[in-house]
Order: C-alpha cells, then sequence, then structure tokens
C-alpha cells in the first residue's frame, strides 16, 4: 500500500470516527430532549464544566440547582428573559437567522461582534455542551436547536432555561438565583427583579443585579414594548 493510499484510509477512518461521535451525541441528546419534556435535567454540560474547572484549579465547588415548576417562577422571569436575550423568540424555529445577519452586517461595518444565539441555542449549549466557544461546538448546537423547537413547546423551552442557566458561581436556575440574590423564592420575583436577573445573563460568573441599574431599564422598556 502507497504512503498516498495509507494517509487517504487514516483520513477516512478519523473522518468516519467523527461523523459516528457527532451522530451518536445528537442522538442521545434529542433522546435527553425528550425526556425533558417531562422531567427536569439531573445535570448540565456547564455545571460539570464548572465541577471540573473548580477540581483543577484545586477550589471549593458547592452547586446549587433547584428546578422548579412553571408556576412556582414569576411569570416576569421568563418575559425579561425573552425580552432581554431573545426578541423573536417566538417567531424563529431554534434560530434566529435574520439576528445572524444582523451581527454579520454590524461586523463587517466594523462594529464589534456580538453573540446572537437564541434561547434555545443557550439552552441546548448548557445541557450539552460549556461554555468555551468553537466554530465545532456551533455547528453541533444549530441542529440540536431545531430538534429542541421540534420536540418542545416554547412554553418548555424557556422554563427550561430559566431553570438551568447560570446566575452566579454555582448557582443555576430562577430559585437558587432569586434565594441568593434577593433572599426570596422566584415565585415572588418582581418585574424588576426579574429584568436585573436577566440583566446578569451575558456574564453571569461576574455581574449582579444591583450593579445593572441601567441594562434593567433597558429590559423593562423591552418588556413594555412586548405588551408585559
Amino acid at each position: 500500500m502507497t504512503a498516498s493510499r495509507i494517509l487517504y484510509v487514516g483520513v477516512k477512518r478519523v473522518v468516519g470516527g467523527v461523523v459516528l461521535l457527532w451522530a451518536g451525541h445528537f442522538l442521545l441528546s434529542v433522546g435527553a430532549l425528550l425526556l425533558y419534556t417531562v422531567v427536569w435535567p439531573p445535570v448540565t454540560g456547564v455545571q460539570m464544566q464548572r465541577a471540573v474547572e473548580a477540581w483543577w484549579a484545586d477550589t471549593e465547588y458547592t452547586r446549587r440547582y433547584e428546578p422548579v415548576s412553571a408556576e412556582m417562577i414569576s411569570a416576569h422571569l421568563p418575559h425579561a428573559i425573552i425580552a432581554a436575550e431573545d426578541g423573536r423568540f417566538y417567531e424563529h424555529h431554534g434560530v434566529d437567522w435574520e439576528a445572524l445577519q444582523e451581527v454579520r452586517s454590524e461586523y463587517v461595518q466594523g462594529g464589534e461582534l456580538r453573540g446572537a444565539s437564541t434561547i434555545t441555542q443557550q439552552l441546548v449549549k448548557n445541557l450539552f455542551f460549556t461554555t468555551h466557544r468553537s466554530y465545532v461546538r456551533k455547528a453541533m448546537e444549530i441542529p440540536l436547536a431545531y430538534a429542541a423547537d421540534l420536540v418542545l413547546t416554547k412554553d418548555r423551552i424557556v422554563h427550561l432555561y430559566a431553570n438551568v442557566v447560570e446566575w452566579g458561581p454555582g448557582i443555576y436556575g430562577a430559585e437558587a438565583a432569586a434565594q441568593h440574590h434577593f433572599g426570596i423564592a422566584a415565585e415572588r420575583l418582581t418585574r424588576n427583579q426579574s429584568a436585573g436577573l436577566a440583566a446578569c445573563l451575558p456574564a453571569p460568573l461576574t455581574r449582579r443585579p444591583s450593579y445593572m441599574t441601567r441594562y434593567t431599564r433597558i429590559i423593562e422598556r423591552r418588556m413594555t414594548q412586548h405588551g408585559w
């Protein structure tokens, strides 16, 4: 067998292995999404990432994760999340290509590069991946976002996201966030408090609702524009 043939076979096997791994991950994730129509995730990819990071840094890690039903979360919170993170949430099917095009146009014209991930994309990222950015993760995330939008209702998507998203070091989900930041249950969150929590989502490890007054007001204005 010639060297070129050996190289060809080797590359073919590597590519085949990568495709099989991707397909296996996709199928397992879709299976998990089907389960999450009725149960809460016991653990997420981001939670495991933080535990590994703490172990690697030899620092203490405590996870506060208390998923609760939609009835036990103030209606203001999902409204604030949508207003802050994904204004066209009810219009797209998992990926907002219009928002992606807007971001691309802004960047080409000299603007800063910013994210345009939908709530659905952020949900699958939190559930099945880590916070590390890569084109590979994005390529896997997009088809899973479409699958999530197909399997789950919009309300289930936003309430799953509210229950698993990171809101501080070791703080996951609305209930833990409400207790940590305000000393109350998630069902008692006010409109302003909900907007304050949503304002922290782009950088939950460093932001606090009390520091985000200006952005909180912006989110509240967006909520009003949506009729909330």
